[in-house]
Parts: structure tokens; sequence; C-alpha cells
């Protein structure tokens, strides 16, 4: 077969508008998908350069295909159609290596072209590391590499404030644009890089708070072969992703227009405020991963996808969305809606295969961030505890026996927890504690939770009996019988 490459097929290339930091799967089928989305559907006319922030050879540079590469997207539309959708990405110009070609990546800088710098350099990457000089070719962290770039556009174009990038980062965390300006603007006084570079950092520059939402599953190894043979072409860097997109950036007035999405359909938001979009996503999407993830691994099944097939873990879900997450949300009514469709839309996608167990990884923490809030505010609002995520909190004491009919597994969470259980399942094998005594310590535990949730009334109660029942019936038919008949 032929190598995909631009001597074998025809592709457009743009002028580089867009510095990237970071090669790997999620940005080039989140970013560098939809920028191309964009090259074709409008006059954004944006080439892509990749600059690979990391000392490694592995995955091969994507200039060994001239930047090309197979974007795969697998999944359920809006219209509830499953489909599968192949399209070559043409905006990747070239990749620069920062540690094989220093001088390159400085010279980028010069490009008048150059309007936007995306980055993804995973949650350890916004960090700011004290031992990183000026001089170094280049500094470790990506805020000291983004800094010592800025520096030689600053000087380039003599401080001209027209000079200035909007700076879009992916990293998933809290914040992600305040933290990477502050680790910037720390480089810039310990560097001693003077008040008019930090002026301008501030003034001609605009670093924006990112939300973003796709599945990305990455190179399909085990369909590799049948995909290539099926497109008639080599890629060794095709990658596939769910159908769901979201791109929420808190930024300008102008930057919709600067990203021509007004012409576009892709789902991509620009507002002042991304708050309200994050929590929809943790208490809908987050919060039904989390709850679903112990009942439904203890019913017997593996996977999201399996799980949510089941009519009864369906109705579960859907209705604990619904009946007590939603109500709990200060959004418009049709927007949360809309969204919980696609959530349970994803959920169903039988080309992502998410491990129930993998899910579960530090999941103690999980249910405070994301089903706490909930808990406290139905509670607020109702004067009642919510049976569903109460339902959840006692599978999720009951997973941590880690025995599953006759088998057993492992759960990893920390220290404090993988203790805590093991010490009170092993007590209660041997007949010395009791099922609402494990309950209490869990639910006492303050440093973890913030409160003393025993003092949540009926709470305790609750959490025991549904505990008790499954041990004796099974959770799936706790379900059944009883949780889904009394909720109204």
């Amino acid at each position: 077969m032929k190598r995909l490459n631009r001597r074998n097929f025809d592709t457009a290339i743009h002028p580089i508008k867009v510095l990237q930091f970071g090669e790997g799967n999620f940005l080039r089928a989140f970013v560098d998908w939809a920028i191309d989305r964009l090259n074709k559907e409008t006059d954004l006319a944006a080439g892509v350069c990749v600059v690979r922030p990391i000392p490694t050879e592995f995955p091969p540079s994507l200039n060994t295909q001239d930047g090309l590469y197979t974007s795969l997207i697998r999944g359920y539309d809006h219209s509830n159609k499953l489909i599968e959708h192949n399209e070559i990405i043409e905006c990747v110009v070239r990749e620069v290596s920062v540690y094989d070609d220093f001088d390159e990546f400085l010279s980028l800088a010069r490009l008048a072209s150059l309007e936007f710098i995306f980055s993804n350099t995973t949650e350890a990457g916004i960090e700011f590391v004290d031992t990183d000089k000026f001089e170094d070719r280049p500094p470790s962290a990506f805020p000291a590499k983004l800094t010592r770039w800025l520096f030689q556009r600053f000087e380039h174009f003599e401080g001209n404030v027209s000079s200035g990038v909007t700076i879009i980062p992916c990293e998933l965390i809290d914040r992600n644009g305040d933290r990477l300006l502050e680790c910037v603007l720390q480089y810039a006084e310990i560097w001693e890089l003077g008040p008019e570079f930090t002026s301008w950092v501030l003034n001609a520059n605009e670093i924006c708070t990112t939300l973003v939402d796709r599945i990305v599953t990455g190179y399909p190894k085990d369909e590799a072969e049948a995909i290539q043979k099926e497109l008639g072409y080599e890629d060794q860097f095709m990658v596939t992703s769910e159908y769901f997109h979201l791109f929420v950036i808190e930024g300008g007035a102008d930057l919709e227009s600067r990203l021509r999405l007004e012409q576009s359909d892709l789902n991509i938001l620009i507002t002042d405020d991304v708050t309200p979009y994050k929590q929809r996503k943790v208490a809908i999407l987050n919060g039904a991963h989390t709850a679903l993830t112990p009942i439904a691994f203890l019913a017997g099944f593996d996977t999201v996808g399996e799980a949510i097939n089941d009519p009864l873990l369906f109705s579960y879900v859907q209705r604990l969305i619904y009946d007590e997450v939603i109500p709990t949300l200060d959004l418009p009514s049709d927007d949360l809606h809309s969204f919980t469709q696609d959530v349970l839309r994803r959920f169903r996608n039988p080309f992502v295969r998410h491990q129930l167990l993998s899910i579960s990884l530090n999941s103690m923490a999980k249910i405070r961030s994301r089903l706490l809030p909930a808990l406290f505010a139905h509670v607020s609002r109702t004067g009642s505890v919510p049976p569903l995520i109460t339902t959840a909190f006692a599978a999720q004491i009951l997973l941590y026996r880690g025995i599953r009919g006759v088998d057993s597994y492992t759960i990893s969470d920390s220290a404090f927890w993988n203790k805590l259980f093991k010490d009170n399942w092993a007590d209660f094998d041997a007949g010395n504690r009791s099922a609402d005594e494990i309950v209490e310590e869990v639910l006492k535990a303050e440093s973890h939770w913030g409160h003393d949730l025993t003092g949540i009334p009926g709470f305790q109660a609750s959490v025991s009996a549904l505990l008790v029942e499954m041990m004796e019936l099974g959770v799936a038919p706790v379900l059944d019988s009883k949780l889904l008949r009394e909720v109204t």
C-alpha cells in the first residue's frame, strides 16, 4: 500500500497560525481535528506546527508522514445513528523537537502569521520548576519553555502589542489558563526579564482557561491492519475518538470571529466563565460514571457499555441524573437535558470499552467531588436523602470488600482507604464487626469528606440497610425489587 504523505495525496498547506505543544493522540483527535474542520468549512486557513515538548523519539515524528494522519470518529450521533467516519487531517505542517532543535523552536517566535498556541502536556505539565534557567536549551517545564519562546517573540517584535498571541491550554487541571499565566509570570520574575516583558505578557497576550471533553481511544492497534486495507494506504498515526466533542474557552469577545466559529457548527463555545460547564460535566457525566461503577461491577458487568445496555442499569443512571442531579444544578433545563442525552449516547458507544475497574481507581475521591455536592443539595432541597446516590455509597463500600461472586479483585485507592477497608472487612469476615460499624467509620472520615456524614439525618441508616440487602440479595435485585419502585 502507498504511504500517507503529501507526495501521494493532494492536500492543502496553510501558513502556520498555530503553535501546538504536544503531539499526542488527544490533541490530534481534538484540537487538530477541529482546526482541520474549520480550515475546510471556513476561511481560517491555519497551519499547525507541532512542538514535541519531551525528549523522546517514540512515536516517530509526524514529519515522516508530512504531518498527515487519519481521524476515525465512531459513536452515536445526535440522531442516535451509529456512525464511523474517516478523514485525513491536513492542518499539521510540520513537527519540531524542542530538544533536538532548540534554535528552530525559537525561530518560530519570529513568525508574524502565528496567532494561537495550544497545549496538552498532561495534568502535571503546567508546573513551576525553580531549577529551570533562562539559559537552558531547553528548560524542563512546559511553562518555562513557553516563557522562553514568548521572550524571544517579545524581543523580535520589540514589544509591539500586535505581536501577542492567544494561548489555549487543554491540560486537565482546574483553571488551567490561570495556572499557566501564574507560572509564566514566576519565570519572568526569577529570570529577571524586566517589567516591559511582564507588561507585554499581560497586555498583548491572552491565556485562556478551558474545558475540554472528548474520549480519544488512540491508535486502533487491534484493528490497524484491517482499517488500513479499507483505507487503501498505510498510516502509523491514525487516531480514533468518539463522536461527541465539547471545547469551552474562556476568552475575549473577538476570539469567536478569529477562529471563524460563527461559520461552523463545531461544539466550541467562547464564554466569560467556564464554571457552569464544568459543574455540568462533573455532576452529570462524571457523577453518573462514579455512581454506576460499583453497582454495575458488582452486578457482573465489566465495562460501561455492557452495563448501560442493561435495561435496569440504564434506568438507574437515567433516573439518577434526572431525579437527583439535574434538580441540584442552576443551569437552563434544556441545556441540562440535551447534555444528559449526549452522556447516555456516549456511555452506549460500542467502540469505547471503559473498564469499570479502571474507573474505580481512587474512586473515594471521585465520590467526594462528584456525588457529595448533589447529596448535600438534595438533602437541603427536599429534607431527605437521595435514594439512588445513597445506593451508590452502599455499593462503593461493598466494592472495597474485593469479592464478586467467587472471584476476588483488587481496588486501588489511597493508603488511608486501602487500610480502612482492608481492616474493616477482615473484622467483618471474622465476625468482629457489623456492616453498620463499617458504614459509620467510612462516613465519619471527616478528613476526607470535609464533613461527618453520619450527621445527615437518615443517611447512615439508609446506607447500612442497603449494604446488608446487597450482601444478602445481590446488587441488581436490590435495585429491581426495592429502590427503583420507591423513586417517584
